[in-house]
């Protein structure tokens, strides 16, 4: 049984076009990988971060939807916390309403 969830990912603004992109389709990479279907994905570009991240000011936004099995989250956060190019991510679940 797969859930829904969605991926609020945070890229750090010094990348170049080709290297957001690259790293775009790591972390596409990442969720497939894990059995995930990617079913959404909304670029809101560049953006003001709200407060400061390691004296950074402004990020690349992605929110990504997926479905996929229950363990699969926890093992994407895990290569996420350790790619350096991501600011803040967070995965939560998006309930059937």
């Amino acid at each position: 049984m797969n859930n829904k969830y969605e991926l609020a990912i945070v890229l750090i603004a010094s990348l170049g076009d080709e290297e957001k992109h690259a790293q775009l389709d790591k972390v596409k990479e990442l969720i497939t990988r894990f059995g995930g279907e990617i079913t959404k994905v909304d670029d809101w570009g560049k953006r003001k971060l709200a407060y400061e991240i390691d004296k950074k000011k402004e990020g690349f936004y992605y929110f990504i939807e997926f479905n996929a099995a229950p363990e699969a989250p926890a093992e994407i956060e895990s290569r996420l916390r350790i790619t350096e190019t991501v600011l803040r991510y967070l995965i939560v679940s998006l309930e059937e309403k």
